[in-house]
């Protein structure tokens, strides 16, 4: 794993993942081809620098060429899923739901739907969308929304602008750090 590539990996991180490794939002996806970086190794690297701050990335599902990379705060994501537990009940998930069990069913879903087409979009709740955007989205399949940034917004549009302008500042921010010269950790303030 040279050091370009690690650059590489952290400017996709902070682009894509800024809002999560800045703690104000539980969760991210991203989708990284497996022939532009050593995945499991900047997993590995990842997963042991950041112990300390409760962030973690793991594998949702494999695809042929990519993976798609799931970035979340234990803590963030936690108190989302206890929130949520009735709900993700209704598509199977355990009733002794732990973040650990309810991520390998999210990667089960994930996997099943690569042949089927049908993203499952309970997927929202774990990367923090407000519940009544992620179940407007599914009784409305995707259409009738009110607004659309981040997510397609069904219940408050005004709250989602903000939402949305701060996890833009994040991704700003972060892109600046490394545009100096930091890496993400230092950015991160992680030694």
């Amino acid at each position: 794993m040279s050091a370009a590539e690690c650059l590489r990996f952290q400017k996709k991180l902070a682009f894509h993942t800024a809002p999560s490794l800045l703690g104000i939002k539980c969760a991210n996806l991203i989708s990284v081809k497996k022939s532009d970086f050593h995945v499991q190794e900047q997993i590995a690297s990842f997963n042991q620098k950041t112990a300390r701050k409760n962030l973690k990335m793991r594998i949702l599902c494999h695809y042929p060429d990519r993976v798609l990379i799931f970035i979340y705060s234990e803590k963030l994501l936690g108190k989302q899923l206890a929130q949520c537990k009735s709900i993700l009940m209704k598509y199977g998930y355990p009733k002794h739901l732990t973040i650990e069990n309810a991520l390998v069913r999210l990667s089960e879903h994930m996997q099943n739907s690569r042949d089927s087409h049908e993203f499952p979009h309970e997927i929202g709740i774990f990367l923090g969308y407000p519940i009544e955007d992620v179940l407007g989205f599914i009784e409305n399949h995707g259409e009738n929304y009110v607004f659309s940034g981040y997510w397609k917004v069904y219940g408050n549009p005004e709250q989602a602008r903000r939402t949305f302008s701060n996890y833009d500042k994040c991704r700003t921010f972060l892109c600046e750090k490394l545009n100096q010269g930091c890496s993400i950790y230092q950015a991160l303030k992680i030694n």
